[in-house]
């Protein structure tokens, strides 16, 4: 039996799981989400919870039992919680501001860059220099969090660039002017 697989998924009130075509609808109070499944997986909705089982011993359906369950609990949590993702800009005259569906980010090359932000994430700037990407899809966050770091990856001497809030750099010794 797969460990990830064998637990339940509680269904907070308010969120309503349905199966149909090999297909898994989870609608919450922050939106709506949709996901094909492989049919060896079976679901059993017993109220609050969900159990996730699977129709044979197979090595790539007790890959696809953890799989799917992980995915439903990412559903459920999305339409329920939401999902943030948290970045530093760090640098010597390196910002970053939303503006209307763009964000600005000055990092030190000769151009600002602009960014566009996806139908159904939203960007928070502070004055620190926070970035703050949050949405439903799990997946959408970390990849959006993803590309915007990808911008100008922290490097390990001084620690420019853009990080994960909680990544941590590790720091390199320069060159030494020994004579």
């Amino acid at each position: 039996m797969s460990r990830i697989g064998k637990i339940p998924v509680k269904v907070p009130s308010g969120v309503k799981v349905t199966f149909a075509n090999d297909e898994m609808t989870v609608e919450g109070p922050k939106g709506k989400l949709k996901q094909k499944y492989h049919p060896v997986i079976k679901f059993e909705n017993k109220g609050a919870e969900i159990v996730v089982s699977r129709t044979s011993e197979e090595k790539q359906v007790k890959a696809f039992h953890g799989l799917y369950r992980n995915l439903l609990n990412n559903m459920v949590l999305g339409v329920s919680a939401g999902f943030n993702k948290s970045l530093v800009v760090t640098g010597v005259g390196y910002r970053a501001e939303v503006q209307g569906k763009l964000l600005s980010m000055s990092l030190g090359y000769s151009t600002d860059i602009f960014v566009a932000i996806p139908e159904g994430l939203s960007v928070a700037v502070d004055q620190a220099g926070k970035i703050t990407v949050s949405g439903i899809d799990k997946q959408r966050v970390g990849e959006f969090a993803a590309q915007i770091r990808k911008l100008r990856s922290p490097e390990p001497y001084k620690g420019k660039g853009i990080r994960y809030d909680d990544e941590v750099i590790r720091r390199k010794v320069g060159k030494s002017g020994v004579k």
